[in-house]
């Protein structure tokens, strides 16, 4: 479980591809030592720490996690949001992240209006249709609030307000144009669609459960 509040940024130093699968080296430095086995949201993405040294990490990136983010575009020396597993009895900074990307979506402008950085991404209907204003989004990792939803044609311009501090200290003020970043949609508005369909459609919900004993 994360948070969307980015620890850090770190680069990568190494990757090995495979046809649709990668294993990467990130260079990153954390607080505290890093514990064989954790998971680690590199761009929003959770992923298992294999390997590691004083500054450094190695995770498997699997075909599944290749086809739903934008993992497979990178390369030596990109620069990725990273963000530990947040512990127990921690703070909630953000709002309740899984590292489980739900797609992606291209970056399409950037804006500065007084003290924030006003930025527009574009994605397909099938993400866009969980995007309300004010509600949650997290883009490559980062937790936002949504400012802007509207249609256009079959996808959806969404755009966030973003503080400074996080304009400078994540990767986003180094996104161009047609980028493709990753989309985590909220993760409480995907189960509220999920049990609403599914009560709605009359066989699959005499074969799952009897929701009328639940009131």
């Amino acid at each position: 479980m994360f948070t969307g509040i980015i620890e850090t940024t770190g680069k990568i130093k190494s990757i090995s591809r495979g046809t649709k699968s990668l294993t990467v080296s990130v260079q990153a430095e954390f607080d505290s030592g890093l514990v064989l086995g954790e998971s680690i949201a590199v761009n929003g993405t959770c992923l298992t720490v294999t390997e590691f040294g004083d500054d450094w990490f190695c995770a498997d990136v699997t075909p599944e996690t290749f086809n739903r983010t934008s993992l497979g575009q990178l390369h030596t020396d990109s620069v990725v949001n990273l963000e530990r597993a947040m512990k127990a009895g921690g703070r909630f900074g953000g709002h309740i992240v899984s590292g489980h990307i739900d797609g992606t979506a291209r970056f399409l402008s950037f804006s500065k209006e007084e003290n924030a950085v006003n930025v527009s991404v574009v994605m397909e209907g099938r993400l866009g249709e969980f995007m309300i204003e004010k509600g949650s989004i997290c883009i490559d990792g980062i937790s936002l609030t949504i400012a802007r939803v509207k249609k256009d044609g079959s996808d959806y311009i969404v755009s966030v307000a973003v503080i400074p501090h996080t304009w400078e200290h994540t990767t986003l003020s180094k996104k161009k144009s047609g980028d493709i970043v990753n989309i985590e949609c909220d993760v409480i508005g995907k189960y509220i669609r999920h049990f609403v369909e599914l009560k709605n459609d009359s066989k699959d919900i005499s074969s799952f459960m009897d929701f009328e004993s639940y009131h």
